[in-house]
């Protein structure tokens, strides 16, 4: 799934080619991508208007169109935005032309969407309701990070991919950030100390800015509006080096799950927390 420095770099392509024009039509080809509107709803509530502002919030894509309209999208596991494909789209849910531009929503899984947002007030309930602080912003701070993390008995690989106490942050940079700051994915988050909440806070901001700089990382599926592949998984510490020598220690990477998510970590340079005591039962 796209992750926040995926979705940036698709919305730095794109905003220089979008901005300022109208959305002269779109299609919407798969009813699944604009539920629970139909897709002539949502369609007429944005043909004709124009696009002033392409913004991310999270992993989410936010055209910001004339009168205050908001359309959100979400690319989840495999959908991606093609800016004048060469050759005609293999799984294109929806069409956008905007002026000489024809933007295609390719997602072969059918798992993208695409959300209406009318009005400031429901943009900003709409993200209320399931993001957390953005981890590029002033107010990520290593206090605010600790606060939160105090709060959750949650593993800390599972609190770092809740988008609703941290916005963008997936699979890829979870491990990556929690081998930076040398803390085990199983250790509960309310167990972090307030240096390792500082560490970890630095640890994400330094791995997705990474992220950014390879204009994300294409494992499966991700590739920018030119239909290019990032080139961040070339720069991976731990993640998908199952078996291959940590930087740091040379122990061989594990492979476990957390979170339901397959995780990597060097259980050298990230200890392993303890299993809590048992409490003795007192004899009759």
């Amino acid at each position: 799934m796209p992750e926040l420095p995926e979705v940036e770099t698709i919305r730095s392509h794109l905003a220089p080619h979008v901005e300022g024009r109208t959305l002269e039509a779109i299609e919407i080809r798969d009813p699944r991508w604009s539920r629970p509107l139909a897709p002539a709803e949502l369609e007429d509530a944005l043909r004709g208007r124009r696009v002033d502002r392409l913004s991310r919030r999270g992993k989410y894509l936010i055209w910001e169109l004339e009168d205050d309209v908001y359309l959100l999208m979400h690319l989840r596991m495999t959908g991606a935005l093609l800016l004048d494909p060469a050759e005609p789209s293999k799984h294109a849910r929806v069409l956008m032309t905007l002026g000489e531009h024809l933007l295609v929503f390719d997602d072969p899984r059918r798992f993208g969407t695409g959300e209406l947002a009318l009005g400031p007030e429901a943009l900003e309930a709409f993200f209320d309701a399931r993001l957390g602080v953005e981890p590029l912003a002033r107010e990520f701070t290593a206090e605010h990070l600790y606060a939160l993390a105090r709060a959750s008995r949650a593993p800390i690989k599972a609190f770092l991919l809740d988008q609703k106490k941290i916005a963008g942050v997936g699979n890829i940079y979870a491990d990556e950030a929690l081998f930076r700051a040398r803390i085990h994915p199983l250790r509960p988050a309310n167990r972090i100390t307030r240096a390792q909440a500082e560490a970890l806070r630095d640890a994400v901001v330094a791995s997705l800015m990474a992220g950014l700089a390879a204009k994300g990382a294409t494992i499966d599926d991700f590739r920018d509006p030119y239909g290019v592949s990032g080139t961040f998984q070339d720069q991976f510490l731990v993640h998908l080096r199952e078996h291959e020598p940590c930087p740091n220690c040379g122990t061989p990477v594990r492979k476990l799950r957390a979170a339901g998510r397959g995780t990597y970590v060097c259980e050298t340079c990230q200890t392993r927390p303890r299993a809590p005591r048992k409490k003795r039962v007192a004899a009759a």
